[in-house]
């Protein structure tokens, strides 16, 4: 099943490829999207990972469709490769046209891989609470509906649980959101990297109307709200 027919009705976008004058078009949505695009600034986590003498760490999050969350993560320093794929359920449902259903148990997820002594974890999760998605939503973020989207984080560490369960009580305590965090912690979950028409998805479909009005204004946030992180240039998933 292609992209733009999902099932779900979430993506019936037509494909624009570099169609001039319709882009020229969705550049005034771009803007008035990214103006009007929640942006929560919140402190740093108190509790962080330690950064001495680590290799390369993996984290995973899910939060609401993965291209838009991938592409913010590819435009951060430090992280050497972020993977759209499904972590929460079996590997056997670990299929797109599967997981759209709602009854797998995954979410639409994103496998980080980064160096923790140029970005911790809790920065990671910072980015994750404030620009990549809407941690107060519950099972949607923006048009897309069902436990697919929740806001999950996935573990892949002791020490990543603790971050994360700190985090999450720090920012309930911070007054920032207008409701309690929606966002769950499931340990112990797998991550399956989705199929191949699904990486890079922004960088290959830069004038699709779900890209432009949902996606590039948390990339554009992420270069506001945190410039010393931000890379102007995505670092790419390998594709055959």
């Amino acid at each position: 099943m292609s992209a733009t027919t999902k099932a779900d009705g979430k993506r019936n976008w037509p494909r624009l490829g570099a169609a001039a004058a319709l882009a020229a078009a969705l550049a005034g949505v771009w803007q008035m999207s990214a103006a009007s695009e929640a942006v929560y600034k919140i402190e740093a986590p108190r509790l962080d990972e330690s950064r001495s003498g680590k290799q390369l760490e993996r984290a995973v999050l899910a939060g609401g469709c993965f291209w838009g969350v991938q592409a913010v993560y590819q435009h951060v320093n430090g992280v050497s490769n972020a993977l759209s794929g499904y972590a929460g359920g079996a590997q056997n449902t670990a299929r797109y046209d599967a997981v759209g259903s709602g009854r797998t148990g995954h979410a639409e997820a994103v496998e980080i891989t980064y160096d923790p002594t140029k970005v911790s974890y809790g920065q990671l999760l910072q980015i994750y609470f404030s620009v990549a998605h809407d941690p107060t939503e519950l099972n949607r973020q923006g048009p897309d509906t069902g436990t697919q989207y929740r806001s999950t984080i996935f573990p892949t560490t002791p020490e990543q649980h603790k971050v994360a369960e700190a985090y999450i009580a720090q920012l309930n305590a911070s007054g920032v959101y207008p409701k309690a965090l929606a966002t769950t912690i499931e340990d112990g979950k797998p991550f399956y990297s989705a199929e191949g028409y699904h990486q890079n998805y922004l960088v290959n479909n830069p004038y699709q109307p779900y890209i432009v009005i949902n996606d590039k204004p948390k990339v554009e946030n992420l270069a506001r709200t945190f410039p010393q992180t931000y890379r102007a240039d995505p670092v790419l998933v390998a594709t055959q």
